[in-house]
């Protein structure tokens, strides 16, 4: 009986945890797509980033079901989105498009993630009123990491506008409506 009970009470703590630790998926597939990125794997780190993506799906997906929305839920999706979302993507189009335009390319990138951040962190002291304010990184990131495929069709320069353009949209304070 004991044994039952405490495989009960295991279960329990697991389950309460299912959310947290679909985030951490999130942000370790995120990690690996930086890794991959940096070793010329672009093709893993590609995928890694929509797996991120669709960790990061199901982790508020569970959190709700199980109603397990908590403030360090929130704080853990943030930090886990701008590895995945953030640098993961930027230093995916940085190795293969910007590296060659030396600091420019460097400043475009980081300016990229530090909007990236800052959406986030706009997001979390925010009032959740069934709108996004500015483009959501998980967006952002996703167009960036789409751009891969466009690789041989539009020239490096491309990419630091694009860049430019999903930072903007990032911190800019148009709404968008949550779905």
């Amino acid at each position: 009986m004991i044994f039952i009970e405490r495989m009960d009470h295991n279960f329990k703590k697991l389950k309460s945890q299912t959310a947290n630790m679909l985030t951490i998926g999130n942000m370790a597939f995120g990690g690996a797509a930086v890794m991959a990125a940096l070793n010329d794997a672009y093709s893993f780190s590609v995928l890694f980033i929509f797996i991120a993506a669709f960790l990061d799906r199901f982790d508020g997906i569970v959190a709700r079901k199980f109603n397990q929305e908590s403030a360090l839920g929130k704080q853990l999706d943030s930090m886990s989105d701008i590895i995945s979302f953030g640098v993961a993507p930027a230093i995916l189009i940085y190795e293969l498009a910007l590296s060659d335009f030396g600091i420019a390319g460097m400043v475009f990138t980081v300016i990229y993630i530090s909007s990236g951040a800052f959406r986030l962190a706009r997001f979390n002291i925010s009032e959740s009123n069934g709108y996004f304010t500015g483009l959501p990184i998980t967006a952002a990131g996703t167009v960036l990491t789409l751009s891969y495929f466009g690789l041989s069709a539009f020239p490096s320069v491309f990419y630091m506008f694009l860049m430019l353009i999903c930072s903007l949209l990032m911190i800019s304070t148009f709404t968008l409506k949550k779905v």
